[in-house]
């Protein structure tokens, strides 16, 4: 089990894992839906969305477990919120798969989503309702790294870590170095890949943040592979 926390021992290990789950599969989130039907008795997602039997999903990516004030969790629940556990993709998928082996006390009485697949696209869907699912593609990415096309060449470029880390003043002035998400999206321990095409997806525009537009055009392809290999491994 991997629980994707602000802090402690496990965040380097949840981190790689969520990444690598974002470059796995993209998700179709309109077959989602469909697979969501299983899940409309007790949770409302979208416009108006209110808790019912079980909490609202909107916004649930990057919330903690048990984290809505206004809604009774189980007590399993809000331990596992209170040690640590944050929902995004790696974790929602694991705990949609069975989710009485993922939180043991848990009351939600679905049995789970077995197929890999179905899991996937519930994920893709549930994104739909998060904050700007498109636009920050370091918040919880369902996308796969290579959404965008970048020139092999540039993906080849092997980056100077220590340059990087002379270069990532601008970067730590909003990212935490020590991998929290306070309000702002984490980019430490990514795959150098999936640092360099979201950051020549801001260059090209293709991601549609002008903060990071403006930053990320104003820097080489040597001067981001070098920031890629820095926030890879910033220790």
């Amino acid at each position: 089990m991997i629980w994707r926390s602000a802090s402690g021992v496990g965040l380097a290990a949840s981190i790689l894992a969520a990444a690598a789950y974002a470059t796995e599969d993209l998700g179709d989130a309109e077959a989602g839906e469909v697979v969501f039907s299983k899940c409309k008795g007790c949770h409302q997602v979208g416009a108006g969305a209110e808790n019912t039997i079980g909490p609202h999903l909107n916004g649930v990516f990057g919330r903690k477990a048990a984290g809505l004030a206004d809604f009774n969790y189980s007590k399993s629940l809000k331990r596992a919120g209170n040690s640590g556990l944050e929902w995004h993709a790696d974790t929602l998928s694991a705990y949609l798969e069975n989710p009485r082996a993922f939180a043991s006390g848990t009351r939600m009485s679905f049995s789970g989503l077995k197929d890999p697949e179905d899991r996937t696209n519930v994920v893709a869907y549930l994104r739909e309702f998060s904050d700007n699912p498109r636009d920050i593609p370091e918040a919880d990415p369902t996308a796969k790294g290579t959404d965008h096309s970048v020139d092999p060449e540039i993906l080849a470029i092997q980056g100077d870590p220590e340059y990087g880390e002379y270069l990532s003043s601008e970067c730590t002035t909003c990212h935490q170095i020590e991998g929290r998400d306070d309000g702002i999206p984490s980019i430490v321990y990514w795959p150098d890949e999936v640092f360099v095409v979201a950051m020549h997806a801001y260059k090209n525009n293709q991601r549609l943040h002008p903060v990071m537009q403006m930053i990320a055009g104003r820097l080489s392809n040597d001067e981001i592979a070098a920031l890629a290999a820095y926030f890879n491994n910033p220790e």
